[in-house]
């Protein structure tokens, strides 16, 4: 995992915000709450995404102390979070600064609130993993079971109708499009969700379906439907998919080129 330094990427998110501020006033009231007026890169994170998960059934305090022991308890959350961050604005050109993602993408908050929801999981609160696992799905529109394992410098672009499995496993620099679903086949228990590899990038509406590999590196085309593993530094699309020939570049989800024929 890449290693940030957290006080360095903190002052360039403060930057950035002093930055917005002085060309768009209106955005001060936002700026202010979500960065300038919080003492850390664990507050400001905290800040904005619980803020947005709260409804009637559960107090911002409650969701605000939980994110807080998580960040506090487990710092490795905090650099995966800024890993994502920076694969969010390398990879995605609509992405002008790191502190965009915090403000305004979906995608980049549903997996900070994963990430939460996994070291809840991971400490036996599994009831409130699996309630903070729903509110992602209705206020994200993104539904990432909190028993799945994922590695960091996450881009999840978009992310509308993203399905991640209870055993479901993302490692590190993997690059997903919208609708994309790493999903069983049925009934079966245990071990039955597909297992994504380092530098694979995912096209938009990819299902993946099954206790199936897709190799590192590897490239699958938008709207396929995988059902068998997918070899390394390969190409595949359709349905079912079949392999179209080697990806053209040892990490497809830095690149993020999605044509399926290099």
């Amino acid at each position: 995992m890449q290693v940030v330094d957290l006080d360095a990427h903190w002052n360039e998110i403060r930057k950035r915000a002093n930055e917005i501020v002085a060309g768009e006033p209106a955005l001060q009231t936002l700026l202010d709450e979500t960065v300038l007026h919080r003492d850390s890169f664990a507050e400001s994170l905290t800040h904005r995404i619980t803020r947005k998960l709260v409804n009637h059934s559960t107090s911002v305090g409650v969701l605000h102390d939980t994110f807080m022991e998580a960040f506090e308890k487990s710092p490795n959350i905090l650099q995966q979070i800024a890993c994502d961050m920076i694969a969010v604005n390398e990879r995605d050109p609509a992405c002008p600064n790191v502190l965009t993602p915090l403000l305004y993408f979906k995608g980049f908050q549903a997996i900070v609130c994963y990430r939460v929801s996994h070291y809840l999981w991971s400490i036996g609160r599994t009831e409130f993993a699996l309630y903070l696992q729903s509110l992602i799905s209705e206020t994200f529109s993104v539904d990432i079971h909190p028993a799945a394992k994922i590695g960091c410098g996450i881009l999840l672009d978009h992310a509308t109708g993203f399905v991640a499995g209870e055993t479901a496993v993302i490692e590190s620099d993997v690059s997903i499009l919208h609708a994309v679903t790493l999903g069983g086949t049925g009934k079966d228990r245990g071990d039955r969700h597909p297992k994504v590899r380092s530098g694979v990038l995912l096209g938009a509406g990819a299902k993946i379906l099954g206790n199936v590999e897709i190799g590192e590196g590897a490239k699958v085309g938008a709207g396929s439907v995988v059902l068998k593993d997918v070899p390394p530094h390969t190409s595949v699309a359709g349905v079912p998919a079949q392999i179209i020939g080697k990806a053209s570049e040892v990490s497809p989800a830095l690149g993020m080129c999605h044509n399926i024929d290099n």
